[in-house]
């Protein structure tokens, strides 16, 4: 962190141990959603860090363990919305709803991260392009 970010970090006091800065002492510098940083500092057998670990941890291994659930459900799960999609005929309203929504699907499959705005934009203009008339 540098002298300008320690200048605009809030510093919170430990409420259990009221520890500072110190060469044994645990930092923890949080990025708030109002992206304002805070700053605790933890004696290392300080009761509150040691509860604030645990739900760390603990929540880490949920993460692990719902991502370990959604890699096993979502290959079956997309085979059956591809199903549902092929049963469309072709002159069904829903059916370029469907298809635009498996690719999406399989895009997002596809990747570690989000699907970007001109993927997204780029499914649609070939599911609904601009020359059809708006669905009732």
């Amino acid at each position: 962190m540098s002298d300008d970010d320690r200048r605009k970090a809030q510093l919170v006091e430990c409420e259990g141990c009221k520890a500072g800065p110190g060469r044994d002492n645990v930092r923890i510098v949080m990025v708030n959603k109002g992206r304002s940083i805070t700053e605790t500092w933890h004696l290392p057998d300080c009761p509150d860090h040691l509860v604030n670990r645990i739900y760390l941890e603990d929540s880490a291994r949920r993460v692990q363990e719902e991502q370990a659930w959604a890699e096993g459900v979502f290959p079956s799960a997309h085979a059956r919305l591809r199903e549902a999609a092929a049963a469309l005929t072709a002159g069904d309203p829903a059916a370029p709803i469907a298809a635009a929504l498996c690719e999406l699907v399989q895009a997002q499959a596809e990747r570690a991260g989000c699907v970007t705005l001109a993927e997204w934009a780029r499914i649609l203009e070939r599911h609904f392009p601009p020359h059809l008339p708006p669905l009732d």
